[in-house]
């Protein structure tokens, strides 16, 4: 479990293909301090530590993952969002991140407004995936608030200190996003199914 809160940046170092999962090397400020078998967060997606050295970890994706998120797409030097997972005797500041992505949304326009930044997004109109305005996002591990929402679309506003302390800074219009909608919203919508069928 995860909270949303990211904790560092770490910048992929080296990408190794073997078969149809993808090998990933990433240099952070929290990698020296990881164990092996540790659960991480990149980019909102929970990923097992396999080694550590030199400030350097390395992580493995398989297939169905590289598919549901945008780390088929990493190359060397991309910047990726981490955060270690959540301590029982921690505060929740986010929200309940499971780092399960549920699928990719595309970053369709960016605002500047006084004091923050509005990124719009886009998403699969086949999805029975669904946000509701005030409710809780997570967007590349970062736990954020729906502005506006919409049929497979909605809008978070990021505040100055995020937006510097995360990749949003990196983010443009066209560029690809891992979502993990809400956990709550998802079993209501489940639920929901259900009961009309």
């Amino acid at each position: 479990m995860f909270t949303g809160i990211i904790e560092s940046l770490g910048r992929v170092e080296k990408v190794e293909v073997h078969g149809t999962n993808k090998t990933f090397y990433i240099a952070s400020p929290l990698s020296a301090s990881f164990k092996i078998d540790q659960s991480v967060s990149h980019n909102g997606v929970c990923l097992t530590v396999e080694s550590v050295e030199n400030g350097v970890h390395r992580v493995t994706a398989i297939e169905e993952t590289l598919v549901k998120s945008n780390l088929g797409e990493w190359q060397r030097g991309d910047v990726v969002n981490i955060e270690q997972c959540m301590q029982l005797n921690g505060r929740l500041d986010g929200h309940i991140v499971q780092g399960h992505v549920d699928e990719t949304a595309t970053c369709e326009k960016i605002s500047t407004l006084e004091g923050s930044s509005v990124f719009a997004f886009r998403y699969d109109s086949a999805s029975s995936n669904i946000t509701v305005e005030k409710g809780s996002i997570c967007v590349n591990g970062v736990s954020l608030t729906v502005v506006e929402s919409g049929k497979n679309y909605f809008s978070v506003a990021v505040i100055p200190y995020t937006f510097e302390h995360t990749n949003f800074h990196s983010l443009q219009p066209g560029h690809i996003v891992n979502i993990e909608f809400d956990v709550i919203g998802k079993y209501v919508s489940r639920l929901m199914k259900e009961k009309l069928k």
